[in-house]
This record gives structure tokens, C-alpha cells and sequence, in this order.
């Protein structure tokens, strides 16, 4: 079990760079913060594709669930933000493991800013994130295609092999197993017979399936997936959905960021919507909704940008309510 809280402590660094480096694509933004400490906790209450609960965030995320099932990532007060601007305040509540949730909202909502809150690339303002039987290093997460350098000198086949370096390490040669996985992987995705064409030859769709690819061979219960329809043709969208159902299908579960709302309602039986703020959260139709859709849109017109948000004091413990 790890945890990340903002404890009035530094953070801890990683002891494995290595390791925290294969999450991130080849080029990182300068000043990002480090992932917070770790160390063992405990909560109670359930968010997942079994379990129901109030829709409108009167309610904290998952505050009056039943649901037995475990949980896979916890929420305990979390507040993420930049240069201590909050840009997701305040949310209580778990992910289910084995879940398909996609996650929606405004531009500017959080949606982006609550992976990297998970995937440990951002310290909590305030409050925790709870992993619950996996570690940080083994999350696979594919941040937005903006962030690779496309101009890295490297073609398909070392690109997907990434994807085990986290096994294997960045020197090591591959076992025969290994290179056999490496193959399954790229022919999983459509790309056999374009393992040595370099990835800055790519289109935007051949990209992303290699990126898919290199998910496959992380082999993680935990997959976040930020924005991975973007700027790709409708064949690849429809190939790397199959892709995430058949992950969600093997009790994978799957995270996603998105815009398509109609996507959302065709793939995500369970939708979480943010706007800074949970505003809704359950059944993705019922989530949905015109009413719950124009909340969102009224809630990040009357906060605005994320650097005018007001500073979270860090120190604090007091429970913020809507």
C-alpha cells in the first residue's frame, strides 16, 4: 500500500529513477514536481462499477457507499494544484479495482492534473493519494501525445520495448521470452512488418497504437490513459478502444481522460465529472446529463484559470463544502 500526503514534510525521492523515468515520455516539463511520500494508510468507502451512489457532489466521492469490493486508489481530502493554486480540491472517495471509469469535464476541470496526482508526478496540496496493492513504478500511464518528442532517434520495436524496462532496466539485453512479447505487442496493435521505422516517420495514428503497444508490455492493473483519442484517425480510435475493453475485460482497471462525450457514453458504463470539484460521479448516462454538464460548464467559467485560484493553506485540515 502506498500513500501520498501532504504531511507538512519534504518529499521523499524516488530510489529507483529508472524506474519513475519510464512513466514520463522523452521530454518532462521543467519544474515538475516530485512524487510525494509513501508510507501505509487506511480508509473506507468505495467508489466502482458495482456500486452506486449520489450523483451531484453534495456528497464527497463515495461518502455513503456500501460496495465490498476493493479498492484500488483512494482520495482522502485531496487538493492538487500548481504553485499552490488548487486545480482539484478536496476529493474523498475510491476507485474499485477492475473499474472503467472515464473522466470528463471542462478544459482547466483537473482532468489531466488528477492522473498525475495518482501516478505520483504532482504532490498533494492537501490530503492523500491511496494506492492499495500496487506501487507507483508499476502504473502504466500514457500522458497526452504533446509530450513526446517526436524527434527522438529511436525506431518502433526499442520504443515499445520501453514498456519493460521496468523489469529488465535500460542496459539489459532481452531474453527470448522478452523479444517474443515485444513482437506479440506491436502485431497486437497493427503495426508488424514497421519495427524499425522511426517513430518521428509515424502519423499521429501509428504513434499512438506504438504507445498502446508499449502499454501492453507494462502488464499493469492500473491504466491511465490521458486523452488517448486525440488528433487520431476514427480506424486507430476504434482499434485501441477494443484494446482498452478486452484490458478492462482481464480486470484490468482503466482510467481514462476524455472529451467525446459520445464516446464516453458508447465505451465508460461509469463517468467521473470534475470541474475543480466533483461535480458528479456514477452511471455514465445519468452523469451525463444536461443539467450535470451545465453545472460543470458554469462552475469553471466562475473559477477561471487555475493561477487565479485561490492559494490552498496546506497546513489546513478543515473540510471544504459546496
Amino acid at each position: 500500500m502506498q500513500q501520498s500526503c501532504m504531511n507538512g514534510s519534504r518529499f521523499k525521492k524516488s530510489s529507483s529513477a529508472d524506474a519513475q523515468r519510464i512513466k514520463k515520455e522523452f521530454t518532462t516539463p521543467k519544474g515538475a514536481p516530485q512524487p510525494g511520500t509513501v508510507r501505509g494508510g487506511t480508509g473506507t468507502h468505495a467508489v466502482g462499477r458495482w456500486c452506486s451512489a449520489p450523483l451531484v457532489a453534495d456528497d464527497s466521492l463515495g461518502a455513503v457507499m456500501t460496495c465490498v469490493a476493493q479498492a484500488i486508489v483512494r482520495f482522502d481530502n485531496l487538493t492538487l494544484g500548481y504553485n499552490r493554486h488548487p486545480a482539484v480540491h478536496h476529493l474523498k472517495g475510491e476507485i474499485v479495482a477492475g473499474s472503467l471509469l472515464a473522466v470528463v469535464g471542462p478544459n482547466g476541470a483537473g482532468k489531466s492534473t488528477l492522473l498525475k496526482g495518482i501516478v505520483g508526478e504532482l504532490r498533494p496540496l492537501q490530503g492523500c493519494v491511496e494506492l492499495i496493492g500496487i506501487s507507483r513504478e508499476n502504473i502504466a500511464y500514457l500522458p497526452q501525445q504533446s509530450t513526446l518528442d517526436g524527434s527522438f532517434p529511436i525506431v518502433i520495436y526499442d520504443f515499445v520495448a520501453m514498456g519493460l524496462w521496468a523489469q529488465f532496466g535500460a542496459f539489459r539485453s532481452f531474453n527470448r521470452k522478452a523479444r517474443q512479447r515485444i513482437e506479440e505487442a506491436i502485431a497486437t496493435v497493427g503495426l508488424h512488418g514497421l519495427e524499425n521505422r522511426p517513430i518521428g516517420q509515424l502519423s499521429g495514428g501509428q504513434l499512438q497504437r506504438a504507445r498502446f503497444a508499449r502499454v501492453i508490455l507494462q502488464d499493469s492493473p492500473l491504466v491511465l490513459l490521458d486523452e488517448p483519442y486525440g488528433a487520431i484517425d476514427a480506424n486507430t480510435v476504434r482499434d485501441l478502444a477494443a484494446l482498452v475493453r478486452r484490458w478492462n475485460g482481464e480486470g484490468r482497471t482503466v482510467i481514462s481522460v476524455l472529451h467525446d462525450f459520445e464516446h464516453v457514453r458508447q465505451e465508460y458504463p461509469e463517468t467521473l465529472l470534475l470541474a475543480r470539484e466533483l461535480v458528479a460521479r456514477g452511471s455514465t448516462t445519468e452523469v451525463l446529463s444536461e443539467e450535470n454538464l451545465q453545472r460543470a460548464r458554469h462552475l469553471a467559467e466562475a473559477q477561471g484559470e487555475v493561477s487565479g485560484a485561490p492559494i490552498c493553506q496546506a497546513n489546513s485540515i478543515a473540510e471544504h463544502h459546496h
